[in-house]
């Protein structure tokens, strides 16, 4: 193998590319034309008369991103099948959304998730939680469009900022023009889009892998799949437990607090739409789980004699998914381009119901306390296209960031884990005040990011990452000296490791899964300590 790209676009790639693209904005326009009679009614929660079927469609295209085509194949192919644990916490995390968080939001009749912050305890607290997720959303959608625009550019060379600019401008346009009935549909189509593109690329890179046995030998024989390690260290980046338990905190504050899965939910027809929707999304995250699995197997079984990103083929693990395809996919005219609109497709749907939920905040929590009298569609389209423009901006930052799967779930759970230890303290422990969900806000909000940003700048040595070996035996390098790469035997050996302090590599050091959970303990223990305090002051409650 040498360092020349494994393929480029041909037309035909771009035309099915293109036609995501032109789908995606003809669904805002029908929308924006067929609900014009009725926008304030439909606009931001769909008349609340979705059914199920598109919803959970949505929320699985949504929550299941490019940062999931691209990043976890990578990182099964780098560290093991062990991903395939979050089936573990998505389960949990569909339950708990179904049966606790979404019966108050629905039977609540609010629109905005933070809406119930003020009903509960205060505006102030309401204000702060806003603020917090339009923060969160915006770094996370930064990392969702400039990910997979870098590593589809390094290796298909498809623009860079081409593809950012338009995924901005079709999802802006798509989201202001039609609303949330634009949104959950167009999800729907993308989420078929996603599916189809990685049963292509599973059914031929098997095949040119050498078959499932094949696939199957060469990654047992890798230690691909020595899936269950019971340490319980917390410094561990994956094991059972840092996958189900961290896991399940990380994306409890995903999907069971978060605007965007609430808003969909609550535009339900029913509760029991609601609930529906979020269990047959489910089926839809075990299906994109599995899929993303076995490709990172089947990635691994393709290169187990020559690694692209050893031999310098790519300049980054996130760039292996595109890479792969480009090479087993590369000789069909089309194909590399249902994989790329597969990659985009979960980028648009992601960045599309982040803008609209973004959208939504801004206009209950703010502009409606001052607007009253123009109609809920004309208040939300500024937000959305400032919030589109942002998001397109921030992508920028998102190159300083690492590998897109650590780098999104820190985000949330930085951000996630306080807001569901303050929604916690709200449903769960009704004998909370505003005074203790304040101050639980700010201690969780303190400690989750103290420990995101001090593992930023401090990231974790290999002893407690442990990537798996790679080999390069089999690359053309007539002019390279290297002719073998396995993983790091530092944490076989704890004592050659350089010196660092007791703060870097401890409390640094602990799983990026575990910092939802560190905020939403430091949120939940803050908040009851303050009423043990103040347990004789008056409770406040609406």
């Amino acid at each position: 193998m040498d360092n020349k790209r494994a393929g480029t676009f041909v037309s035909w790639d771009y035309v099915v590319f293109a036609c995501l693209f032109v789908v995606s904005s003809g669904i805002g326009v029908f929308f924006a034309v067929k609900e014009r009679k009725n926008p304030s009614a439909d606009f931001l929660v769909g008349g609340r008369q979705m059914t199920f079927g598109p919803v959970a469609l949505s929320l699985t295209a949504s929550f299941m991103s490019a940062v999931t085509v691209l990043g976890a194949p990578s990182d099964v192919y780098r560290f093991g099948a062990s991903f395939i644990i979050f089936g573990v916490a998505y389960t949990f995390v569909v339950i708990a959304t179904a049966e606790l968080f979404v019966p108050v939001f629905y039977r609540s009749r609010i629109t905005s998730t933070y809406e119930y912050l003020e009903l509960r305890f205060c505006r102030g607290v309401r204000v702060a939680a806003t603020l917090i997720y339009i923060v969160q959303t915006i770094l996370y959608t930064g990392v969702v469009v400039y990910a997979p625009a870098l590593a589809l550019n390094q290796v298909t060379g498809f623009n860079l900022w081409g593809s950012i600019f338009a995924t901005g401008v079709v999802c802006t346009f798509y989201c202001t023009l039609g609303g949330l009935k634009a949104v959950v549909w167009t999800d729907a189509f993308q989420m078929v889009v996603m599916v189809v593109g990685f049963l292509t690329v599973l059914v031929q890179g098997t095949q040119r892998a050498g078959g499932v046995a094949s696939v199957w030998d060469v990654a047992n024989k890798g230690n691909r799949l020595d899936v269950f390690d019971f340490d319980f260290s917390p410094l561990r980046r994956h094991t059972f437990w840092t996958i189900s338990v961290g896991g399940t905190f990380t994306w409890l504050g995903i999907y069971g607090v978060n605007q965007s899965t609430i808003q969909r939910c609550i535009s339900c027809r029913t509760e029991t739409h609601a609930r529906l929707a979020l269990y047959f999304n489910l089926l839809g995250l075990l299906t994109i789980l599995v899929c993303a699995v076995s490709s990172g197997l089947i990635m691994y079984a393709f290169y187990t004699h020559c690694d692209p990103w050893t031999a310098g083929s790519i300049t980054a693990p996130d760039q292996l998914m595109p890479y792969f395809v480009m090479e087993v996919l590369g000789e069909f005219p089309g194909l590399p381009g249902l994989f790329v609109a597969c990659a985009f497709s979960g980028t648009l749907s992601t960045v599309a119901a982040s803008i609209n939920a973004l959208a939504t905040v801004t206009y209950e929590d703010f502009v409606k306390q001052c607007c009253t009298n123009l109609s809920t569609k004309i208040l939300t389209i500024p937000p959305g296209v400032v919030f589109g423009v942002a998001c397109t901006m921030m992508a920028v930052t998102a190159s300083y960031m690492g590998g897109i799967v650590q780098a999104a779930l820190s985000i949330h759970g930085m951000c996630g884990g306080p807001m569901l230890g303050l929604f916690s303290l709200g449903i769960i422990f009704p004998w909370t005040n505003s005074q203790g969900a304040a101050g639980g806000l700010i201690v969780g909000i303190a400690l989750s990011f103290w420990v995101g940003i001090g593992a930023f700048i401090y990231p974790a040595q290999e002893i407690h990452t442990r990537p798996l070996s790679l080999s390069v035996d089999g690359c053309l390098q007539p002019n390279s000296s290297i002719t073998h790469t396995t993983a790091p035997l530092s944490y076989q050996n704890a004592t050659i490791l350089s010196p660092r302090s007791p703060l870097a590599d401890h409390w640094y050091a602990i799983s990026y899964l575990y910092y939802s959970a560190v905020g939403f303990t430091a949120t939940i223990t803050a908040g009851l300590m303050d009423r043990i305090r103040t347990q004789n002051g008056p409770l406040k409650s609406k």
